[in-house]
């Protein structure tokens, strides 16, 4: 080993714990899945896409203001076209599938369970790609299906919506795992808040002739403008701040790994907020999707050495 690679990885293993991967990608799924029950708890005081324009347009102004004085670079020509795509893909067809099979009386588990499998479909776009797959994370990915499959088997009855739900479904995570790996190509030279200015306001732009079709309806109550904050400070603002910083870190299937644990993770945080039951099943479901995270994003020493030549 060459004492330059030996310094690389010395550099990144004194880290602060807060600067960790680990620590980044626990932080990420934890505020990500808040979304999940405080976006129920808004749709009930507002149309889906309402809330959606209204969240991507104001995180969209935040990150245009925060661009602006800090006087950072606009990303230009391909690099701007990628982060206009992942606005298209990441925000607008994704949470504008989801939303709009729930419309249409989707169950959440079914919605859980499709998006849920987006790991998958990134790890095949990235390998046609020339994003090599290990088989340790191909064994990670079915135990992390399998732990999804835990937690919604029990809210996969009922009314699914028909043909036109799961369209919008397969919409969402096709929306989500393109946008995962273009963010990944194109993102990692482009400053956090320019590039997520153009997303928001690129999604914001897509989905209001929607919005204006349902008649921006909303009942401007507490609960309402309550749910709008949060969902705006703490997923649109740090959560995709998160996963902007975990994609320039390491491949777009190691980080898509840890969407297995969505599920698991929303399952508990709607025991608390809105009273859903958390089973044994689901308990099952959330250990067996934990490790499958474990392995699916568990970098070899010929993986750190290579991210470490990457960052340095």
């Amino acid at each position: 080993m060459s004492s330059e690679t030996l310094a690389m990885r010395i550099h990144v293993r004194a880290r602060p714990f807060w600067q960790t991967s680990a620590f980044l990608g626990g932080a990420f799924v934890l505020l990500w899945c808040t979304g999940y029950p405080v976006g129920k708890i808004a749709l009930a005081h507002a149309a889906p896409f309402t809330l959606l324009v209204a969240r991507f347009g104001l995180a969209g102004l935040i990150y245009l203001v925060l661009a602006l004085v800090a006087r950072v670079p606009w990303p230009r020509g391909r690099d701007a076209m990628g982060s206009a795509l992942v606005g298209l893909f990441s925000l607008a067809l994704q949470f504008g599938g989801v939303y709009g099979a729930i419309a249409l009386g989707a169950s959440a588990g079914m919605a859980a369970l499709i998006i849920g499998i987006m790991p998958i479909a990134t790890a095949l776009i990235g390998l046609a790609l020339g994003e090599p797959i290990r088989p340790l994370q191909w064994a990670g990915f079915v135990l992390g299906v399998g732990g999804v499959a835990f937690v919604v088997a029990d809210r996969l009855g009922g009314n699914a919506g028909g043909v036109a739900a799961f369209a919008a479904l397969a919409i969402g995570l096709a929306g989500i795992s393109v946008g995962t790996v273009v963010q990944k190509r194109f993102g990692s030279v482009v400053d956090l808040r320019s590039g997520l200015a153009i997303q928001n306001l690129v999604a914001t732009a897509l989905l209001l002739p929607i919005a204006w079709h349902e008649g921006f309806r909303n009942d401007a109550s507490t609960a309402f403008v309550l749910g709008i904050g949060w969902l705006v400070v703490i997923n649109s603002l740090a959560g995709f701040a998160l996963l902007f910083v975990l994609l320039k870190r390491g491949a777009a299937s190691e980080v898509a790994a840890l969407f297995f644990l969505m599920p698991p993770v929303t399952a508990v945080l709607n025991y608390f907020v809105v009273g859903e039951p958390l089973t044994a099943m689901k308990v099952a479901g959330f250990a067996l999707a934990a490790f499958g995270v474990y392995l699916g994003t568990r970098t070899t020493a010929a993986g750190a050495a290579r991210a470490a030549e990457r960052s340095v």
